[in-house]
């Protein structure tokens, strides 16, 4: 399911967040807050009860990922989820702040 599903990037002020608008109107995000122009502090990822264990968290925090990639930019991860997926992944290193 998650295959299908289309991570959206948001942000304004400051503050931002991966966002998947899931089939039922809930959401499933990650959300962050800017250190500086280009390093985010994520500090939150939540997805509904009946949407977990597909796969979705990791798409948020990939999503993520893969555009600080792109723009030369680092991830502060504060979520424990995050934070977790920081330690499986080793590849991501170079982008931790």
């Amino acid at each position: 399911m998650s295959d299908e599903l289309t991570v959206e990037h948001e942000e304004a002020n400051g503050r931002g967040r991966y966002v998947v608008y899931l089939p039922d109107g809930s959401e499933a995000e990650m959300t962050y807050h800017r250190q500086d122009p280009n390093t985010i502090i994520a500090d939150h990822t939540g997805v509904p009860p009946q949407y977990r264990n597909l796969g979705l968290a990791l798409k948020l925090v990939e999503t993520a990922v893969a555009d600080a990639r792109a723009s030369g930019g680092k991830i502060v991860p504060v979520c424990s989820y995050v934070v977790a997926q920081f330690r499986r992944h080793p590849e991501w290193a170079d982008l931790k702040a």
